[in-house]
Formats: structure tokens, C-alpha cells, sequence
């Protein structure tokens, strides 16, 4: 990989969605489908938007780590960046990720309080990975049951 966070941008910037990690009361991890974010800086951070009464919203301000899913189907790569995900309020966030059409759920415009920003930034040292191309284990042990197949058929 010549620039890993370009790969990695390019990953994040062709998905359809993104699959977000939170940590409910109890301390064990959720998963929840989410549009990809609504804008990055490289690698390092990841803004999304979400409504303040959220039960996600609740969840983050409780218990701040989180992580985030992203895999490309068709090469079998995945991106995991795992961080602390920060609730942000302020108008300057909800200018930042503001898109037209936005209104239908806050009819308020960038202002509405209901309106809010999640920003994950990853830890120093997070692995954020990229896993080449796999082979399932069935795929592996009937690609090697049939070589020894064919390596007994030529011995016989």
C-alpha cells in the first residue's frame, strides 16, 4: 500500500454506508447501520449527523468509545478506526456537515437544536487496518483436499 490513508480515504469515500460501534449501559458493544460520514479529515476524523435525542447520542456521551465499519465487498478490505466519538453542538459543527434537504428533518435550518454532530476522531496507534484479499477456511481446505486428490491420483 503506497499511501495508506489514501487507500483508506478511497475505501470510506465509495460505501453507501458505515457501520457505527457504541457501548451501551451495560459495557457491551452495538452495532448500528449509518450513512457514511457527511465529511472527513484524511483519517483522523469522521463527522456524522444525528438528532440529540438519540439513543446514540446518549450512548456517547456516556461511554465516548466507538468505532467504525467500513468494507469494500468486492476486494474483501475492510477499515476499522476505533476512537472516542464526541457529541459537538456548536453551530460551526452543524455548519460543517450542513447538506441541502436537511430542513425535512430539521425545519429549524443549521440552528435547530435537535440537530447535532458526532465526530470520531481515532486513537494515536489505533489500528486501522486493511485486510487483503481472504479466502473463507471452507474455500482453503477444499482447495487442499482436492490437490491432495490429484497428488494421490498421480502416486496410484
Amino acid at each position: 500500500m503506497r499511501d495508506p490513508e489514501q487507500t483508506i480515504g478511497n475505501l470510506i469515500d465509495h460505501q453507501n454506508a458505515s457501520f457505527v460501534g457504541s457501548v451501551d449501559e451495560e459495557g457491551f458493544p452495538e452495532i448500528k447501520a449509518m450513512l457514511p460520514p457527511r465529511r472527513r479529515e484524511g483519517i483522523r476524523t469522521f463527522y456524522f449527523t444525528t438528532n440529540t435525542s438519540s439513543m446514540r447520542v446518549r450512548r456517547y456521551r456516556a461511554h465516548p468509545q466507538a468505532c467504525l465499519y467500513f468494507m469494500d465487498r468486492r476486494f474483501f478490505r475492510d477499515v476499522m478506526p476505533k476512537g472516542t466519538m464526541e457529541v459537538l453542538e456548536d453551530a460551526w459543527a452543524k455548519e460543517l456537515i450542513w447538506q441541502d434537504g436537511d430542513t425535512t428533518c430539521y425545519p429549524l435550518g443549521v440552528t435547530d437544536p435537535t440537530a447535532a454532530c458526532c465526530a470520531l476522531r481515532p486513537m494515536r496507534g489505533a489500528t486501522i487496518r486493511t485486510s487483503g484479499r481472504r479466502t473463507s477456511p471452507c474455500r482453503g481446505r477444499l482447495a487442499r483436499s482436492r490437490a491432495h486428490r490429484r497428488r494421490d491420483a498421480r502416486a496410484a
